[in-house]
């Protein structure tokens, strides 16, 4: 029942059940036993501040794959709840670089990955990644711009490898020139040179190119290049992406993005769906286990009920 309702609403796994076992199950009761053991698992996730954490876990530790260099990914996306309307749910990723594959020539395919999720602040959410990161000796993070996530790897993880996602760093260049240009041939032949300096180490020269263009009288634009130059700025250790890709490193944060999709938004972000912040966090255990592959876990809670 926990399987089948944190892959799909209760109502089709009710009839997944029927089909496949030949037994009914009203979707309350599968509802009723996802929330159960999804709570369980709430007060079972591993803190730090607390030192509570289940067997199985305490193994990661000690798995001699902790000692490769591990890519670390985090991220927040929006779920619809009842008390709060919106809010996010932070979600980590991890994942060992040679899990990191390429299938094809512009596809790639991670074998095998750790994930959190916690609805609410990110001092929880990081006190859980701590389980996590601090087992790893080779650190690698990718991530946007967020504050509080640079912060925290600069205070915990200073020796770490930093790079701030690619796309990102890019995006926020399209979107002032999309305010300061009005030609679409210049804008985007601007933004092709900046793009192909960025590449190549050349974040300190992409800064003069933006301070030199002559200002407008607009003042969303005065204001939009001030944030971007700042933004730069305070990431210009982390955009040394020619250095990074030559080391053999991932500069964009594209698992997180499908991360979101596989773990989040396929059971959370369905159509009409409002969840309390206690129920979804309760199947966002759930999601994690499984993406995770750890459904054990919820196979030991079950036996102990029994």
């Amino acid at each position: 029942m926990c399987y089948v309702g944190q892959q799909s609403v209760f109502e089709e796994a009710s009839k997944t059940i029927k089909q496949l076992r030949g037994i009914e199950v009203p979707a309350k009761q599968i509802e009723r036993v996802c929330h159960y053991f999804g709570e369980e698992l709430t007060v079972s996730l591993p803190t730090l501040h607390t030192g509570t954490m289940l067997h199985e876990e305490n193994q990661w530790n000690a798995l001699e794959a902790r000692t490769e260099a591990h890519y670390i990914m985090m991220d927040g996306t929006m779920i619809l709840t009842r008390e709060e309307q919106w809010k996010e749910v932070k979600l980590g990723r991890i994942f060992s670089a040679r899990n990191n594959v390429q299938v094809s020539k512009n596809r790639g395919m991670i074998l095998g990955s750790e994930y959190v999720a916690h609805l609410g602040g990110h001092e929880e959410f990081l006190r859980q990644m701590e389980y996590y990161t601090d087992a790893i000796k080779e650190k690698i993070f990718v991530a946007d711009g967020a504050k509080w996530i640079w912060s925290w790897v600069d205070t915990y993880y200073p020796e770490s490898v930093q790079i701030l996602d690619f796309y990102h760093a890019k995006e926020h260049l399209c979107e002032y020139a999309k305010i300061r240009f009005r030609d679409t041939k210049r804008m985007n032949d601007w933004i092709d040179k900046q793009t192909e300096l960025l590449l190549n180490d050349g974040i300190e020269e992409v800064m003069s190119n933006i301070k030199i263009i002559p200002y407008t009288s607009a003042e969303e634009e005065r204001a939009r290049r001030e944030k971007l130059l700042a933004y730069y700025q305070s990431n210009l250790k982390r955009m040394k992406y020619k250095t990074f890709q030559e080391a053999g490193y991932v500069i964009g944060s594209g698992a997180m993005e499908s991360a979101h999709r596989t773990v989040i938004q396929k059971r959370l972000k369905l159509s009409g769906q409002r969840w309390t912040k206690k129920g979804a966090q309760q199947i966002l255990n759930l999601r994690v286990l499984e993406k995770s592959n750890r459904w054990q876990k919820v196979v030991q809670f079950a036996k102990k009920v029994a």
